[in-house]
């Protein structure tokens, strides 16, 4: 029987530097949105060091379907793509991984 395993999300977002201050200071408000949404289990963001535009968010979620429905679906997305959204230079890349 194969068990279910936790999804993670992975985002990669560039945000011009002039705007990184505000933009991690809108995700903390963002994270709790993620938070408040059933089967989210983590979420770290962190910030390049080569390349200090470019941000990588991971998020655990309990299966696919927390992410992409229970988020996704939900009036919380419009909100947080409302705080963090103005703050991306390019569109974010977002793919799902599964532990092997």
């Amino acid at each position: 029987m194969y068990a279910v395993r936790m999804i993670v999300e992975h985002a990669a977002f560039t945000i011009a530097e002039a705007d990184a201050e505000k933009f991690e200071a809108a995700y903390a408000e963002a994270k709790e949105l993620l938070a408040q949404t059933e089967g989210f289990e983590w979420a770290h963001l962190h910030r390049g060091v080569e390349r200090p535009t470019g941000y990588l968010l991971l998020v655990g979620w309990a299966s696919l379907e927390a992410h992409t429905v229970n988020f996704r679906e939900s009036d919380r997305f419009p909100k947080w793509r409302a705080l963090i959204g103005p703050y991306f230079a390019a569109d974010p890349t977002v793919e799902h991984y599964r532990e092997v």
